[in-house]
């Protein structure tokens, strides 16, 4: 049985939610906090399996009361945020940098537009989270022990022409993105694309706080768009994002792959495709198998390819499925992808 506590200050979000989670068999409603400082005690009590946190609370809001309870019971979080605030959004990923898991939309009231759909990605999150290993202040989880990006053997023939940088990540995604990019200079030569699974509404939050807690520069793909160096792009929602051979983007509205549109296995298809060996393919944390195969492809097909290390991501499931098909050159932690990624102009002017 999975045990939730519920964490809200609406009393009609609460019966919502509860409601939802009543009917399922295997999940248990074990407690509802009304604001920040409830939900500290009652984490604490109760020693819940998950916990459900919005954002905008009296007292105490979600980033605060989320800090507070991965440094003293940590469990895992999931923010459940509006999608109609951007500042709420906002809100929402500094609760992810304090250690929450995911965000997603709540769910609107039975018989409203997208009532089922919220309701089943609602659910799935719970049952899905509730099994992440969290431990305590896990945004220092990051901060593993560094090694000299020199020391790493890089056949140079592979790296002397890359042109283009594609990510794929998911669940702890939005935090290693924002320790890569930290650590990247601004001007960095290369654009990076980035597919991140993610509930729908909340992509252009993620940018925004991409940018303002990294200072490099972070956009929403567009159709058609020419690719420009010093640049993260970001899948937008409900469209496949690929790169053609001249750097553009092209979208597509082809079915769901993993049941996920953007899916980092679009991407990385091609970009194995149309530039060959001129990609840099990088998989990080996240649950699932997409972008695995694909990853192997840009390998076959001459481009380099990284995943995340085990010690280092929140859930290896994405990184482990390269790791089984040999997909992987490189297996990293957060910084050293970063101080590779810095390498590369290096290597491409000897």
């Amino acid at each position: 049985m999975i045990r939730v506590l519920l964490v809200d200050d609406s009393p009609v979000t609460l019966m919502v939610l509860q409601s939802i989670l009543e009917k399922e068999p295997d999940i248990s409603v074990i407690g509802q906090a009304k604001n920040g400082k409830e939900a500290i005690i009652l984490a604490s009590r109760l020693a819940p399996d998950i916990i459900t946190m919005d954002i905008n609370m009296p007292d105490l809001d979600g980033f605060a009361t989320t800090r507070q309870i991965m440094e003293r019971t940590p469990v895992p979080i999931i923010i459940v945020s509006g999608i109609d605030n951007l500042e709420e959004i906002r809100a929402s990923f500094r609760a992810v940098e304090a250690g929450a898991l995911a965000v997603f939309r709540k769910p609107p009231a039975f018989g409203y537009p997208g009532y089922e759909e919220a309701v089943s990605e609602f659910v799935n999150a719970i049952r899905t989270y509730s099994e992440v290993k969290v431990i305590r202040r896990r945004f220092n989880h990051l901060n593993v022990p560094k090694q000299d990006v020199s020391t790493i053997q890089i056949p140079f023939q592979i790296h002397q022409d890359i042109r283009v940088v594609v990510i794929g990540a998911s669940t702890g995604g939005p935090q290693v993105i924002q320790e890569i990019l930290r650590n990247l200079p601004l001007g960095f030569p290369l654009p990076l694309v980035l597919v991140q699974h993610m509930s729908p509404g909340f992509i252009e939050g993620l940018a925004l706080w991409l940018t303002e807690s990294t200072g490099f520069p972070v956009s929403i793909a567009r159709d058609g768009e020419i690719l420009q160096p010093g640049i993260l792009y970001v899948a937008p929602d409900g469209k496949h994002t690929g790169i053609t051979s001249d750097l553009r983007f092209s979208f597509s509205i082809s079915p769901p792959e993993h049941n996920l549109r953007p899916s980092v296995s679009y991407l990385f298809r091609s970009a194995a495709k149309n530039l060959g060996s001129h990609v840099l393919g990088i998989l990080l944390s996240g649950m699932g198998s997409d972008g695995a195969e694909e990853l192997l492809q840009i390998r076959q097909n001459g481009g380099c390819t990284i995943i995340q290390d085990r010690d280092s991501s929140f859930v290896y499931g994405m990184p482990g499925a390269a790791e089984m098909l040999n997909a992987g050159m490189f297996s990293l932690p957060p910084v050293e992808i970063a101080r590779f990624l810095r390498s590369l102009p290096e290597r491409r002017q000897l």
